[in-house]
């Protein structure tokens, strides 16, 4: 599984070509949350004093997300800052901030952060929990899988999450790692190839 990140650590990394040149930096992560993906990041110039950029980057055009940097094959990469933001949540409104309202109605909290695989697409939510998630209101993890819609407005999540909500980001990667594990597994009673049954 790819490594987990949250998008608000990715706020100020740089943006650089596979050549060495540092083009940019990250400014704001952009999320398509119906698809569950980034869709790409606002830029803005590097250093103290730079200031938002025209241009934008569609995560179709990253090489790599990595520790340090985000990694692009070459400046034509970048793309006008509408293409990325006329894509994700620019529409709907961000998701960072919103209600998290459970099924039957009750204030479950507010998104703190979204948790990320390298690989783009959005693992879970970090939420500031109120009483119907976690009577200790800590800030606890939950997945995308959990999750019944999410817009600008609120994020709708089931009045007892199942699987997986924790509290830490370590202790989430594991679980997700679980979690994907058993729905990898073929099940009882499935057919593998060449018609052998599982049991």
């Amino acid at each position: 599984m790819n490594a987990l990140v949250l998008a608000t650590e990715l706020a100020k990394r740089p943006v650089v070509t596979l050549g060495g040149e540092a083009v940019a930096q990250i400014k704001d992560t952009v999320f398509d949350s119906p698809a569950g993906r980034i869709a790409g990041f606002t830029l803005s110039g590097r250093g103290l004093l730079a200031g938002p950029l025209k241009q934008s980057l569609p995560w179709s055009s990253v090489h790599a997300l990595g520790r340090q940097a985000v990694m692009i094959p070459g400046r034509e990469a970048l793309a006008a800052a509408g293409v990325v933001v006329a894509s994700g949540e620019a529409a709907q409104g961000d998701v960072l901030g919103v209600r998290v309202v459970t099924d039957a109605g009750a204030e479950a909290g507010t998104v703190l952060d979204v948790v990320v695989e390298r690989g783009g697409r959005m693992a879970g939510f970090r939420i500031a929990a109120a009483e119907p998630l976690d009577p200790r209101r800590r800030s606890v993890f939950v997945p995308r899988e959990e999750v019944l819609a999410v817009s600008g407005q609120a994020l709708v999540i089931p009045a007892a999450p199942r699987h997986l909500v924790a509290d830490e980001l370590p202790s989430f990667t594991t679980q997700v790692e679980m979690y994907l594990a058993r729905q990898a597994a073929p099940r009882p009673g499935a057919v593998r190839e060449g018609g052998e049954r599982t049991w």
